[in-house]
């Protein structure tokens, strides 16, 4: 019998290790994927792709114990040799071989030319072969950037005193109301799946005061756009005992500054790679929904077709506004029509047509909605009653504010279209791992 202590210590060696002080001159141990090959004639130049970037090793007839013709592209591989400085490598090393051991080789030769700086070929082609198109060093630093994002999210609500919680995606009613839902059969009775975690996320606010989670929500939207997926990740957060709504848009400001500041800090390779300009987080403007459609409408000479709603084409407008008159990257737009909010929405109590909530837009694109909600169990149903609605479905969400809420308020992120605008993308399905819209359901 064995005992299983902990991790486990490996031989082969990672990029930062290579990297460390004193480690030139040292015979090291290396595995990754052949990501090319340059055969120079007596000299090959083999690039290694490691979870860190890429590693320089030097076959040399001579020196090395290996045939070269046995080795190729996508080849998984251990090498051994020393390690030694070089100003034209990568990472500015490279090994000098004396091994090569294969550990895996390809049945098929590659789809798509991912050694390449820029994998120059169409969306559709990298989205059917995902997998392999990630294999490509930029389009790989897109997710390392997103990771970024989810982290600094978590961490700086762990450290604002949020409880992670984990809620169900299949559920009775939506808390989105609408017909956008995907429905099904669960065990012969009518299900649906969740648009949002509002719900569970009010609720444990009474337990809580404070909870956040990072999950997918699913939207049956028959949108075929580049701003809009069927299934997204949301980074949601609930709040409680606010004095008002600005409180939120205070705690999304603060996590917009800690994220860039993270990323800067330990993301670096990736933003060199994508050539990625942080936006400014000092301070973010906050405007209302019916004040800058006005200044929009006179100062771009656009005409206000909808009053109620936001059109993409306003989006860019404000946005672009927002720069040229605060220089501002972010624009917090406050006190949207309560007609266009769900009921759980608290109505301006100034003027109830409009409600306590905003949008963030981020370079011409909402990447949140938010605001503050109801907490007081009678105002709910009349809301409810005035919309027409009926408590079906929703008892055991009604039944925490029979028992007491607090005031609260909260607010969702797409974490798909935060990546996107960071890196000033087209599509947000170059930010999705995989995306899920009308047409793709595979890989």
């Amino acid at each position: 019998m064995e005992f299983v202590t902990g991790v486990k210590k490996t031989e082969a060696l990672e990029l930062s290790e290579l990297l460390a002080e004193g480690m030139a001159g040292n015979t090291v141990k290396v595995n990754g994927a052949v990501h090319t090959i340059r055969d120079m004639g007596n000299v090959a130049f083999i690039i290694l792709r490691k979870r860190e970037g890429l590693v320089q090793c030097v076959f040399e007839e001579e020196i090395t114990n290996f045939d070269l013709k046995d080795l190729k592209e996508a080849d998984t591989v251990e090498v051994t040799g020393i390690l030694t400085e070089s100003e034209k490598a990568p990472e500015g090393i490279e090994i000098r071989l004396t091994e090569i051991k294969i550990l895996s080789e390809p049945a098929e030769p590659m789809p798509l030319a991912i050694a390449k700086w820029k994998l120059s070929t169409s969306l559709e082609a990298k989205l059917n072969y995902r997998p392999i198109a990630l294999r490509n060093i930029r389009e790989r630093a897109r997710f390392k950037i997103q990771e970024g994002i989810v982290r600094g999210f978590r961490d700086f609500l762990y450290k604002e005193g949020f409880t992670e919680i984990h809620t169900p995606k299949i559920g009775a009613k939506s808390a989105e109301g609408g017909a956008n839902v995907f429905k099904l059969d669960y065990f012969h009775r009518p299900a649906i799946l969740q648009q949002s975690p509002q719900f569970y996320k009010q609720m444990m606010v009474g337990v809580y005061d404070r909870v956040f989670e990072t999950a997918p929500v699913f939207r049956a939207e028959k949108h075929n756009t580049k701003r809009h997926l069927n299934e997204y990740t949301s980074l949601d957060f609930e709040m409680g005992y606010i004095d008002g709504f600005e409180d939120i848009m205070g705690m999304e400001t603060g996590f917009l500054q800690y994220t860039m500041g993270l990323l800067k800090q330990d993301y670096e390779r990736e933003l060199k790679l994508l050539e990625i300009e942080l936006p400014k987080t000092k301070q973010i403007p906050a405007v209302r929904f019916d004040e800058i459609k006005r200044l929009v409408s006179e100062k771009y000479d656009r005409k206000i077709k909808n009053p109620f709603d936001l059109e993409p084409e306003e989006e860019t407008l404000i946005s672009r506004y927002a720069k040229e008159e605060w220089d501002a990257d972010f624009v917090f737009v406050t006190h949207y029509p309560s007609k266009k909010r769900p009921f759980y929405a608290m109505d301006d109590p100034k003027d109830t047509t409009f409600t306590l909530s905003f949008d963030l837009l981020f370079r011409g694109m909402e990447i949140t909605t938010g605001g503050q909600r109801i907490h007081e169990y009678r105002k709910l149903l009349e809301k409810m009653e005035v919309r027409g609605m009926t408590g079906e479905g929703m008892e055991q969400y009604l039944s925490a504010f029979k028992h007491g809420m607090p005031p609260h308020g909260g607010l969702g992120i797409g974490m798909e279209r935060l990546t996107m605008k960071l890196m000033n993308e087209d599509n947000v399905r170059e930010t999705t791992l995989f995306p899920r819209d009308l047409s793709r359901l595979e890989p």
